[in-house]
């Protein structure tokens, strides 16, 4: 290595030391200035001193000055600290359903990626798409949006940007300098945003929100249901998003030429492998039982978490045995997993606090005379701004779902009606590559930082309006207004 690039990364190192200690300073300092104010009227002592926990914790996550998971056990352990809640009951509010559900997500992710069943997916996908390059555009955000509904959104992403960079090569198109590349690279982080709002396996932010729902309100939503709105929403935003694109950065070329490569890669993948048949049949037969669930939502064999938890069991029996728990163990996003458990301690302490109820008079409290279509309309922009101060989707569930049911309640609303724009919107990340799906084609370099906003703020403008009709129309059939 060049002595010029040592010093270069040197320099590198000390910005990124020196974010981190302002952003550790920040927050402690932030906390601090709470815990030192008078204590607002209505709010117990706990309460505040909750907020200051919840705002340092904030801040390190939006500044990254300490790793997400360490973040979380610093808002864990800290409750006891601060007299909020003993430590028994701040750790055993952690750890929650969705925390099993999301680990086994991670499993059955791994095990579509691991056999090829995904790649043969995306493969077969491009294959059908022809050498038009708009039409090219379309089918890549089509199979993207597709596995989404069941695979979570990163490295769905990261599959069919493994085939579009392969197309790229072929081509010899630059990065940065090409309205192709730049279309797609923006279109496959976009289809797996919208594609994981279809199903509530789609995201684990989905099963986060629907676990707080249930926890702070004990309305449960089954899995048809929130398909009922998902996937209208996939249907009508994902055309809007591939027209948006296509206006936005209109293809330099007409053909992406001779497709052969892709029919070969395929037939040297050869049939259907047993192992892929195996993956496939236990998804199709976890989708029956978390449909079918639907209409015996008292049955432990049919209850989404249990489902889960059991398919992934499935693929470790012998004769089924697809990978090993080593293998699982090192594919696992434990930072992922320590996130929502911080996430949900936090969420549980800001009810027994009531804290959740003093932001929700402070902050939202006029919105209770407004009528629900234009409360959800406002949520739901609210929630796409959001992304920008806080990119991360879990934490805004925790931040805006227990206000919103209480909000809810005021108003003599089902709570779910109000919470659920937060859930789906806090996947509606277009704004800037500031979330974890956008961040994996951005790195590629095929698209600058700010190539993303504008269209991304037309399918966020669309979305909210999509967001407010379906559940206008939708909701009344389900019982949540």
């Amino acid at each position: 290595m060049s002595k010029t690039a040592t010093v270069e990364q040197a320099v590198r190192a000390d910005r990124a030391t020196g974010k981190e200690k302002f952003g550790v300073i920040a927050a402690a300092a932030a906390a601090i200035v709470i815990l030192l104010l008078p204590t607002p009227e209505g709010l117990p002592v706990a309460g505040q001193r909750l907020a200051a926990v919840f705002v340092a914790a904030l801040v390190l996550w939006a500044t990254e000055a300490l790793p997400m998971a360490v973040t979380a056990i610093i808002a864990i352990a800290a409750q006891p600290l601060l007299g909020i809640a003993a430590i028994g009951p701040a750790i055993q509010s952690s750890i929650s359903p969705i925390f099993f559900f999301v680990l086994v997500m991670f499993i059955i992710a791994f095990a579509w990626v691991k056999t090829g069943l995904a790649r043969r997916f995306a493969l077969w996908m491009i294959s059908r798409a022809g050498t038009d390059a708009r039409r090219v555009l379309w089918v890549f955000m089509i199979g993207t949006a597709a596995v989404s509904m069941i695979v979570s959104d990163v490295p769905c992403a990261a599959i069919f940007m493994a085939v579009a960079l392969g197309i790229f090569d072929k081509l010899k198109l630059e990065p940065g300098r090409s309205d192709f590349g730049r279309a797609v690279m923006l279109g496959i982080p976009i289809a797996a945003l919208i594609g994981g709002v279809g199903t509530p396996a789609g995201s684990s932010i989905n099963q986060l929100g629907l676990d707080m729902i249930e926890r702070e309100g004990g309305t449960r939503l089954p899995f048809l249901h929130w398909m009922a709105i998902g996937v209208p929403m996939v249907i009508v935003l994902l055309p809007v998003a591939v027209w948006t694109l296509l206006k936005f950065y209109p293809p330099e070329i007409k053909s992406i030429g001779d497709i052969e490569d892709i029919h070969r890669e395929r037939q040297r993948m050869g049939p259907v492998s047993a192992n892929e048949w195996k993956v496939i049949v236990i998804m199709s037969a976890m989708l029956v039982l978390w449909i079918v669930g639907t209409w015996f939502p008292a049955s432990p064999y049919m209850n989404v978490y249990t489902v889960a938890l059991c398919g992934a069991i499935v693929m470790f029996l012998p004769g089924v045995r697809l990978f090993t728990w080593k293998e699982a163990q090192g594919v696992t996003g434990w930072d992922t997993l320590l996130l929502i458990a911080g996430i949900t301690s936090l969420g549980a302490a800001s009810s027994n606090t009531q804290l959740a109820k003093w932001l929700a008079d402070v902050t939202f409290g006029g919105l209770q005379g407004w009528g629900p279509a234009a409360v959800i309309a406002l949520i739901s922009a609210f929630t796409v701004v959001i992304h920008l101060m806080l990119p991360i989707a879990p934490v805004i569930n925790a931040v805006m779902i227990p206000p919103m049911m209480i909000i809810a309640a005021a108003a003599g609303q089902n709570g779910a009606l109000y919470a659920l724009p937060v859930i789906f919107t806090a996947s509606c990340a277009f704004l800037l590559p500031l979330d974890a799906v956008p961040l994996v084609t951005y790195a590629k370099g095929y698209y600058k930082f700010y190539d993303m906003f504008l269209p991304g703020l037309v399918i966020s403008v669309i979305w909210v309006i999509v967001m407010t009709a379906v559940m206008l129309l939708i909701a009344p059939m389900l019982g949540l207004l």
